[in-house]
């Protein structure tokens, strides 16, 4: 069974996404703002992380950045989850360290895809 961190501040999408994940099957454990995140990637080493990237206290970009920068995390896959949907927001996502990428509204199906396809890999 994968593990997953969603790091996500707002409560409604946690809790959603929280539950979507447990019934596909996955571990979920959640933070709140990418600092007690990157504690949590510390401590539990994901599968993968569904990162908010406009998180308070240390934002998604920063995050990314730090989880790069360390040997022990660099490898765990990112999806950047954000209402940034504009031209050059996906790749703006992948330059920090991102593998992935699904625009605010998230369609559900094309997040399960894309968590799969990365976990394949």
């Amino acid at each position: 069974m994968s593990r997953i961190l969603l790091v996500e501040d707002e409560q409604l999408n946690r809790e959603m996404l929280r539950i979507y994940l447990c019934k596909l099957g996955y571990t979920v454990a959640t933070a709140l703002d990418g600092r007690e995140g990157l504690r949590l990637a510390e401590e539990l080493l994901p599968d993968l992380i569904l990162l908010d990237m406009g998180l308070p206290v240390l934002d998604g970009w920063a995050m990314t950045l730090a989880l790069r920068a360390n040997p022990q995390l660099a490898q765990i896959k990112v999806i950047a989850l954000t209402a940034y949907a504009t031209e050059g927001d996906r790749e703006r996502c992948i330059a920090v360290g991102c593998d992935d990428y699904c625009a605010k509204p998230i369609d559900l199906a094309v997040l399960r895809e894309r968590i799969e396809a990365l976990l394949r890999r």
